[in-house]
């Protein structure tokens, strides 16, 4: 799903209304999107008593259609509008609705009546995509009473919610906090990014009369949402006469002495994704410790430095380029550890390899400060480790995640996945997929290394499809802690959970 900036908005936008779609008729739209939505989650809108906030924007016109739908259409027991500015600055389609609206007998208040306070619905129809910065003045005293002055009142937010910029996730000041937000054509980039989505609430996008044709294909939008019709071709059924190796062969190179489990973990979730096959090259000490976990998964022991790190002589004495060759896709780091033999042959061996790349853990921590890059790579650091490739403090990237996901894929020329709250999903060209999926849940030992395997295991079975494929493990990932943190509860949720709850969530997308 594309996401839109404010100033693609009003492009496309003005390219509607070019083709002979009145504003007016934008307008009208927008406003019974958000009636239809509250008529479809809060039942019978004639027993509501609602609060109905306006600005003198556009967004304040997409309320005063809310409120003459409603009063109309439902004749709910009260409806009370509340007007945040003098109706002669009104202009253009806002104007015509307020007196549309007056002339169906709606009173509309100048201030937030004591009345107004037992709503238990609240329109936040104040500011829309035109703010720039903090609400200030009345505005944000109205965004204030909104948050603590309806206090059993379900908030329902047109476009976004007043006080958030649209083209940020950061939270500037103060700011709606909506329990459902009706967006309109397309989500807005502070709608999907973190922190600002929080205040979103429940997000449904309504169509009101634009073309998809005017934006779905337009290289200028960068931002997508990722939903599982972005790769619901890689979730047909097999075919009935497929064997193990049309599914690909993925290779883990990981573990050590001390961390066979990080290798182990990567392996099973490469297996569960449906790779075809998976071998595990570790350390020679770690090998048993990683095939107890599963008899499903091969492994090849390799020379080990005394610390019990793979040493760089199983680079040095082509062990490790026998072993690639035939492998579809090679995840490289996870239990590696950081012995400096062991970053010597990580830092040699991602420059030679030709196939797919997953590098996480260690193998990251290997490569920062080196030169390196390639269109063969998916890089998927955390803050901490992005904070590394990039040479920042983890703050600077938490600052704006965005921009230092699609910095570290252009000077590197390659997809990185930086993980987090809304994971980002960042190509070499500038585009980037936020991921909605997730859960503090995942905030656990391995949760990391399970993606890598997952990231591996679908690139294996389709190594010509690497936007979907990666973008399915990453959602694939999140949906399965959702579902495990419903059953094991966010305290409880642990890496290995997140396999046992893969098929329901696999199963689920390929039904949406």
């Amino acid at each position: 799903m594309k996401v839109l900036t404010a100033e693609q908005m009003r492009q496309l936008d003005r390219r509607t209304m070019e083709l002979g779609i009145p504003g007016l008729i934008l307008m009208e739209n927008a406003g019974c999107r958000v009636v239809e939505v509250m008529a479809a989650c809060f039942g019978d809108l004639a027993r509501r008593r609602f609060a109905i906030l306006c600005g003198k924007g556009n967004n304040g016109g997409d309320g005063m259609v809310v409120a003459r739908q409603l009063l109309t259409r439902f004749r709910p027991p009260a409806l009370e509008v509340a007007l945040l500015a003098d109706p002669g600055v009104l202009e253009g389609d806002a104007a015509a609705n307020y007196r549309m609206l007056a002339a169906c007998g709606c009173p509309i208040r100048r201030e937030i009546t004591p009345e107004m306070s037992r709503a238990d619905i609240v329109v936040d129809a104040l500011l829309g995509t035109g703010l720039k910065g903090p609400a200030a003045g009345e505005a944000q005293e109205w965004i204030r009473r909104i948050n603590s002055g309806f206090l059993q009142a379900k908030v329902v937010a047109v476009d976004l919610p007043s006080g958030l910029i649209s083209d940020s996730g950061a939270v500037p000041g103060e700011a709606v906090r909506a329990d459902l937000t009706v967006t309109f054509t397309a989500p807005k980039p502070c709608l999907v990014l973190a922190p600002a989505c929080e205040l979103a609430g429940e997000l449904h996008v309504g169509q009101i009369g634009s073309p998809a044709s005017l934006y779905e294909h337009d290289p200028a939008v960068m931002l997508a949402l990722a939903e599982p019709s972005m790769f619901a071709e890689l979730l047909a059924p097999r075919p009935r006469n497929a064997h193990k190796g049309d599914f690909g062969h993925v290779l883990v190179i990981g573990g050590s002495r001390s961390k066979p489990g990080a290798a182990a973990m990567a392996g099973l979730a490469a297996l569960r994704a449906g790779a075809g096959l998976v071998t595990v090259a570790s350390a020679a000490s770690a090998v048993q410790a990683i095939a107890s976990h599963a008899p499903e998964l091969m492994t090849e022991p390799l020379p080990e430095t005394a610390a019990g790190g793979i040493s760089l002589e199983a680079l040095e004495s082509g062990l490790l380029g026998s072993l690639v060759r035939g492998k579809d896709v090679v995840a490289v780091g996870p239990g590696l550890g950081t012995e400096p033999d062991t970053v010597a042959l990580v830092r040699r061996l991602v420059l030679k390899l030709e196939q797919w790349v997953v590098v996480d853990a260690d193998g990251l921590n290997a490569l920062a400060g080196s030169d390196f890059s390639g269109k063969n790579l998916i890089l998927t650091p955390h803050p901490g480790e992005m904070g590394r490739l990039l040479g920042v403090s983890t703050a600077e990237v938490q600052g704006d995640r965005l921009a230092a996901a699609r910095r570290l894929a252009a000077e590197r020329r390659a997809t990185v996945v930086l993980k987090g709250q809304r994971t980002l999903i960042a190509f070499a060209d500038g585009r980037v997929t936020v991921n909605p999926t997730g859960t503090p849940a995942m905030a656990t030992a391995g949760s990391g290394d399970i993606l890598t395997g997952l990231i591996a295991g679908w690139l294996a079975q389709c190594p010509q499809r690497m936007e979907e494929a990666v973008t399915a493990a990453v959602y694939l990932h999140g949906r399965a802690g959702e579902l495990g943190a419903k059953v094991m509860g966010e305290q409880g949720l642990i890496a290995t959970d997140l396999l046992r709850f893969l098929p329901e969530a696999t199963s689920e997308c390929a039904r949406a």
